[in-house]
């Protein structure tokens, strides 16, 4: 890997969801690349639309800093790649700054992420129906772990010039709390819309609404403090897993606004194994590329789109052809629903002999650790990786598909049996972070040269 990279970072933190993280961070980023600037873009945690947002504004790709799915030196590694040509990493955090996995580590959080990267801490408070008592959360925010750096808050949701001079009476008051950076008004024009699955993705926003955000964080924060808020980037580690190959294998990718959720490394993984990735659109090619050895259909919002994927009768038919000859397919969540007969009675490729049907409630959200308990084009019995689940519908699968994966929750609780394959294609609710076992990215492009016909 080449030399560690050094360039000023930081890392958008808030008390809890809600509170702006979001809306800053974009807002920041697009004003810092309206200035020329360019920004190296990070989501802490397994989250798929937020780096799909920062992506669109920074012009490259968002990685995420998952705790979870990778190791501390993985974490550190994955940072580096994406701060390379970059002059300024932000990375937006998840839930609240100590928020996690359990309630009684810092497992999963942003916090252990900005110490494992040494990375300050700007937080975003909702300082709505607030004075004094502002500083009291802050400090206790700062007090609660002295070993991570919180550098500045900015204060959102702002009623008004006193508001925000109480604000600042209040902070300045206070012995030993950080600098209040800005303070952002209420404005009901920046909020970003939402949807069952949270809030829309980079490829359904109005495409003003990144030059939105960055007046009004240009109009309520002053830039400069962002010279000063500079961290060291931490040194790579060998990434001893991955191997160049050197023969390229194309693997198609849908790609379009129903199937947009996919991790970077993911792919990263597939190309260093020998993977050369096509993208294709399901919404509207008429054929898939020429000459593949296998495909990846991940996640997104096929429900959405449902009616367009069943036009599109001729890819459907064309798939499902090609399954039933033996080509590997890997699906997850939305891949998966677009393999299976139908989503809510609208026709799909029907490999899968299920429909799946979309639900009112949430019917699945969590980390998740699987095992495979049989032989899959991602690996032999026994091999272990993590994922995230997160869905609004339900597949009724018949008993005769086989199962695959046994799944559990971190602490070990056993959730089922999931995961389901038909000759040599591979399809789950769960989106799996290749990071976790990068063997299993080696694994599939074995798996399909060896199928290869």
């Amino acid at each position: 890997m080449s030399a560690p990279v050094n360039i000023p970072g930081l890392l958008i933190a808030a008390p809890a969801s809600g509170s702006g993280k979001t809306s800053l961070t974009l807002g920041l980023m697009a004003l810092l690349r309206r200035r020329g600037v360019s920004v190296a873009p990070f989501k802490v945690g397994p989250d798929y639309i937020d780096p799909g947002h920062q992506a669109a504004v920074c012009g490259r790709p968002a990685h995420n800093l998952d705790s979870w799915f990778c190791d501390k030196d993985q974490v550190r590694e994955i940072y580096q790649r994406g701060c390379a040509a970059a002059q300024i990493a932000i990375v937006e955090g998840v839930m609240g700054l100590f928020d996690g996995v359990s309630g009684d580590s810092e497992e999963g959080s942003s916090a252990q992420i900005a110490k494992w990267l040494d990375l300050p801490v700007v937080l975003v408070v909702d300082a709505k129906a607030q004075a004094r008592s502002f500083a009291a959360l802050v400090k206790g925010f700062c007090d609660f772990d002295p070993e991570l750096k919180i550098a500045g808050v900015i204060a959102n949701r702002v009623g008004s010039e006193r508001h925000s001079q109480l604000l600042q009476e209040a902070l300045q008051s206070t012995p030993g709390l950080p600098p209040l950076l800005g303070c952002l008004p209420r404005s009901e024009e920046i909020v970003l819309p939402e949807r069952h699955l949270g809030l829309v993705t980079a490829e359904d926003l109005p495409g003003d609404h990144a030059e939105r955000l960055a007046d009004w964080v240009e109009q309520s924060l002053e830039a400069d403090w962002l010279q000063q808020l500079t961290s060291s980037a931490v040194a790579p580690q060998p990434d001893s897993h991955v191997r160049l190959a050197e023969k390229k294998l194309r693997i198609g990718v849908a790609r379009d606004r129903a199937f947009c959720f996919y991790y970077p490394e993911n792919l990263r993984l597939l190309e260093a194994a020998g993977a050369e990735l096509v993208e294709f659109s399901p919404l509207t090619a008429e054929q898939l590329p020429e000459n593949l050895a296998g495909l990846y259909l991940g996640g997104g919002y096929p429900e959405l789109h449902a009616e367009q994927l069943a036009q599109n009768r001729q890819l459907r038919e064309q798939i499902k052809q090609l399954a039933d000859e033996g080509l590997p397919i890997y699906a997850e969540c939305g891949g998966f629903m677009y393999l299976c007969q139908a989503i809510d009675s609208l026709a799909m490729c029907g490999v899968f002999p299920a429909q799946a049907k979309m639900l009112a409630r949430r019917k699945a959200l969590g980390y998740r650790q699987l095992e495979f308990i049989g032989d899959t084009p991602l690996g032999e019995m026994g091999t272990q990786v993590r994922g995230h689940e997160f869905h609004y519908s339900e597949v009724e699968m018949p008993e005769s598909v086989e199962r695959c994966y046994a799944l559990s929750r971190r602490g070990g609780e056993n959730l089922g049996i999931e995961g389901y394959r038909y000759k040599n294609v591979l399809g789950s609710y769960l989106h799996l972070h290749f990071a976790s076992n990068p063997q299993v990215a080696e694994n599939f492009v074995s798996f399909c040269q060896q199928h290869k016909y």
